[in-house]
């Protein structure tokens, strides 16, 4: 529903003459069209909740009709902040849509805020400190979103002695002293051992993710852990990790196939490398759901096209990006580190029956 105000005429009218002189319209150019105080302008615009709605809606309907946009060097300059969110992408990454959706996630938060999202990848190869030291260094944002955690993480140490606010995709050991949102990989892969169990399964095989990684000791602690409680063999194929070129899922396959007790269940938290791997089982002669269980991470619709279907458990990266982005508002804000950590959990997306075929 428009408003009178909306429908003005002198507000078009002001806003081509400021354009006309070279300039932009201004808190002030909106003071003097809606009667209101600068101080009002400003808070209306950010949608303060002590202002009534009729005022919010006024002003807002003003700025809109002249396209104000807010002088960023001088919000910088009166307040210290940039209301900007850095986030930074490693690219070494295999999983499918983690980009894309990672982003989306962060966009959707920041959206309604006064907030911008400037994203930075971070090259091959590139030392992983240099992004981060950029945006500490030059002021280029109020806080940061960083992916791929190590143990000992020499990022974590770097913000951590500045007091710069950040939040990680992933946990370290510095996990107690930081933000972060983890998904539980341990626990995925203890699910992924009972529902191969379920299956009649009793020869596992799990493909770890990066060793220098902190979701690596959680996979192989979860993966471990349920082994030992179901009393079954647990072996890591070797030669190959989550991070590869689906070639090496294929060839790996391949090696596991032919080994004197193969396995008949094997664990793979990368939805692209596992089709690849269910390639190499077939390349060796193996029929899957007869010879041999998969089961996969999911991170997009990509399973849901396979054949044959298997089971896999789904990691929401849209979700993991809202939570990343209103955790960091939160640490931005002064909330404490302790109320900001969360795991995301594993939800089992089931394609196959409850046993294995005959």
């Amino acid at each position: 529903m428009t408003t009178q105000l909306d429908t003005r005429p002198d507000i078009a009218e002001l806003a081509d003459d400021v354009r006309r002189r070279g300039g932009k319209p201004t808190l002030r150019t909106i003071s003097e069209i809606t009667g209101l105080a600068v101080t009002t302008v400003s808070r209306a615009l950010k949608d303060a909740p002590e202002l009534s709605l009729e005022t919010r809606a006024r002003v807002q309907a003003v700025a809109a009709k002249l396209q104000y946009r807010p002088d960023r060097a001088g919000v910088r300059l009166r307040t210290g902040r940039t209301f900007v969110v850095g986030l930074i992408l490693d690219q070494n990454v295999a999983v499918a849509e983690f980009e894309r959706r990672i982003i989306m996630g962060v966009s959707r938060i920041l959206y309604k805020t006064s907030y911008h999202l400037v994203v930075m990848p971070q090259a091959y190869d590139q030392d992983p400190m240099e992004p981060v030291r950029y945006f500490a260094e030059t002021g280029g944002a109020d806080g940061l979103i960083f992916t791929h955690t190590r143990p000992d993480d020499p990022r974590v140490e770097y913000l951590l002695e500045r007091d710069f606010p950040f939040v990680t995709h992933g946990r370290t050991d510095h996990g107690d002293r930081h933000a972060f949102y983890d998904f539980d990989n341990g626990r995925f892969t203890a699910e992924a051992v009972r529902r191969l169990c379920e299956r009649g399964r009793r020869r596992l095989a799990l493909v770890e993710p990066p060793r220098h990684l902190a979701c690596h000791r959680h996979s192989l602690d979860g993966f471990h852990a349920a082994t030992a409680a179901a009393g079954v063999a647990g072996l890591v194929a070797p030669d190959v990790h989550l991070d590869e070129a689906p070639a090496n899922f294929r060839a790996a396959a391949h090696r596991l196939a032919l080994l004197p007790e193969p396995p008949d269940g094997i664990i793979c938290a990368n939805e692209t490398g596992c089709i690849a791997l269910m390639a190499g089982l077939r390349d060796a002669g193996l029929v899957i759901g007869r010879d041999v269980d998969v089961i996969a991470k999911g991170t997009s619709e990509l399973l849901d096209h396979t054949y044959p279907a298997i089971d896999s458990f789904h990691e929401d990266l849209t979700v993991a990006g809202e939570e990343l982005a209103r955790l960091l508002l939160k640490r931005i804000a002064g909330v404490p580190v302790a109320e900001l950590q969360s795991l995301g959990e594993p939800r089992l997306q089931r394609r196959t029956g409850p046993a294995v075929a005959g």
